[in-house]
């Protein structure tokens, strides 16, 4: 059987190193991989530098930010030291402008994080007086039900001649 010119029992003779990639086998790929990584020292106590860790935005207290601010105002005097200290703190220059806006407005409040994402717009006690109003119509429902099942039942025990109860003094009519 030929395959592009080349007849299949030519590709069997070629060593495996030879042949494209294309034209290896799935175990000649395989035995390759593993011996490749076998020939890697495994050490355990270097991470592997290829796994990235996940995100998580940073937040700031009011006072971390008051206490850089000062440190900022304190070291303004020598060239160079307020990006020494935004390089030791991990910090950005705009960290500072928004920070030193918010505490020239005089908004301490301001200065704490924020909770991210959209203000709830309803209100719990909204919630409650809903789900009480639901209840309420529900069970006024089934009362009215209710009557109308006691009704038939009195008519039908009239019809039949079954005598009725007496009612009982504590139950209002």
């Amino acid at each position: 059987m030929k395959n592009n010119g080349i007849s299949s029992a030519s590709l069997a003779v070629w060593p495996a190193a030879e042949r494209r990639e294309a034209e290896r086998s799935e175990a000649d790929r395989s035995a390759a991989a593993c011996q490749t990584v076998a020939a890697e020292p495994a050490t355990p106590s270097r991470p592997n530098p290829e796994v990235v860790a996940a995100a998580k935005r940073r937040t700031f207290t009011a006072e971390y930010k008051l206490r850089i601010l000062a440190e900022a105002d304190a070291a303004a005097s020598q060239p160079g030291a307020i990006g020494a200290l935004q390089r030791r703190e991990g910090l950005y220059s705009s960290h500072l402008v928004t920070w030193r806006r918010e505490r020239q407005v005089g908004i301490l409040k301001g200065l704490t994080p924020h909770k991210r994402g959209p203000k709830p717009k309803r209100n719990p006690q909204d919630e409650e007086m809903q789900k009480l109003r639901r209840e309420n119509q529900r069970l006024t429902e089934e009362l009215r039900k209710a009557e109308i099942v006691i009704d038939v039942q009195k008519k039908v025990g009239a019809l039949l001649g079954w005598p009725l109860p007496k009612a009982d003094p504590e139950e209002k009519p």
